[in-house]
């Protein structure tokens, strides 16, 4: 079975990317969040356990619930972020 968003963001770009999201934040407890970058490339932190991705449109972001996290753009950059409720597939 297919999970699917329960919500989205508005996408965001380097300029418009906000404050909340370049600083640590979590997701709610049974709340998955996966962080899709539409073009540019993206630098996702995990601070638990910590560690460093670089996004980009071919691999997206997972964060798990209560998941401690930020995001850094590298340039120009488009994303958006899609919740749900399950682990999503992919």
């Amino acid at each position: 079975m297919t999970a699917f968003p329960y919500r989205s963001t508005p996408r965001f770009e380097e300029k418009t990317l906000p404050a909340a999201l370049r600083a640590e934040h979590r997701t709610k407890a049974g709340v998955w969040g996966v962080i899709r970058v539409i073009e540019g490339r993206l630098k996702l932190t995990y601070l638990d356990p910590p560690s460093e991705t670089i996004l980009t449109p071919e691999l997206p972001g997972l964060i798990l619930p209560e998941q401690g996290h930020f995001v850094e753009p590298l340039g120009a950059v488009r994303m958006q972020v899609d919740f749900y409720d399950e682990p999503p597939s992919g």
